[in-house]
């Protein structure tokens, strides 16, 4: 099988930053274990940065929503110049910390605006990927039903999802499509099974936006998409195309800023995206039909050059 991968693990990541006099110690807090596809992404251009001396790294991983603001404020009590994690779920209490610790710089997974001058955001912005998936899927289902498989209906999920089904209908106007959210970040064995229950409504290819997805398709001998991360390697005959994210051209500018003493108050977002080097599309050539993958090739150039956006909807799909 020919592997079509468009980008991987290190063309993700950008120039290195220029030399330091020292490198940033840098906290951070997961929500969810380091294998969470989400949090891995982090973790690995964390772990980077580290061996490349630009941060000095250390991390606690599958911290609850109770327990997050107390992760935080530890870390700052220990001498963290950056903390970085997520406030999805605790966005009024990860700010009431930040208030707390003017001299903390805080870089936070977030569906809502920076805060002050020491809380900035970033967010997960692959949608270009999840579009070009879409093209792809569009092109090969027999059923023309799509199903996708989120974590909750917050604004990040949600565009993802809909860039997928846009993608698709883009390509094929009969393709309906259904959504099933989780209602939590981490959950395999329920990911699989909100799959199965697609697939019995008539879904012949599902976008996993969360782990666990693609487990329900190989059980039924169909296809899948992946989201963050490359599942082919690890689904070779499930996952035909991947809707990837790289955290490292985020990591840069908010390592730079508080390098520089600059606010980190903004947010880093754009960064991840397509035309900025962030994400992209990996995929199995000879999948989907060679006119598929050529017309799917010639938006994905437009993305890349300027000239084609993706359109942005942050409503919970239907």
């Amino acid at each position: 099988m020919q592997s079509g991968l468009i980008l991987g693990a290190s063309a993700l990541a950008p120039r290195m930053l220029r030399a330091q006099a020292a490198p940033v110690r840098m906290a951070g807090v997961h929500g969810s274990p380091v294998e969470n596809a989400w949090n891995s992404v982090l973790h690995a251009a964390l772990q980077d940065a580290a061996a490349e001396g630009m941060i000095e790294y250390t991390f606690s991983e599958g911290i609850s929503a109770t327990d997050y603001p107390r992760a935080m404020r530890e870390y700052a009590e220990a001498g963290a110049q950056l903390v970085i994690g997520e406030t999805f779920p605790v966005e009024r209490q990860g700010r009431e910390v930040a208030a707390e610790y003017p001299q903390t710089a805080f870089a936070m997974g977030s569906s809502a605006p920076p805060a002050g001058d020491n809380f900035g955001v970033f967010g997960t912005w692959n949608y270009d990927g999840a579009y070009l998936a879409g093209m792809l899927a569009g092109r090969m289902t027999q059923t023309n039903m799509l199903g996708s498989v989120g974590a909750m209906p917050i604004p990040e999920v949600n565009l993802l999802i809909n860039a997928f089904a846009q993608g698709a209908r883009a390509v094929n106007p009969e393709v309906r499509h259904q959504t099933s959210f989780i209602g939590t970040f981490f959950d395999p064995p329920r990911a699989r099974e909100a799959g199965l229950a697609l697939i019995d409504a008539g879904a012949d290819i599902l976008f996993g936006e969360r782990i666990g997805t693609a487990d329900a398709a190989k059980e039924r001998g169909l296809k899948a998409v992946g989201s963050l991360i490359d599942y082919t390697p690890v689904y070779p005959d499930t996952v035909f195309a991947n809707a990837l994210w790289g955290f490292r051209p985020i990591l840069n500018a908010i390592v730079a800023d508080v390098a520089a003493g600059n606010p980190v108050g903004r947010d880093y977002t754009a960064y991840g995206l397509m035309k900025e080097g962030g994400s992209d599309i990996a995929y199995v050539r000879g999948v989907a039909p060679a006119e598929a993958e050529a017309e799917m090739e010639r938006v994905r150039a437009a993305i890349k050059a300027g000239t084609f956006e993706v359109p942005q909807d942050f409503s919970e799909p239907q």
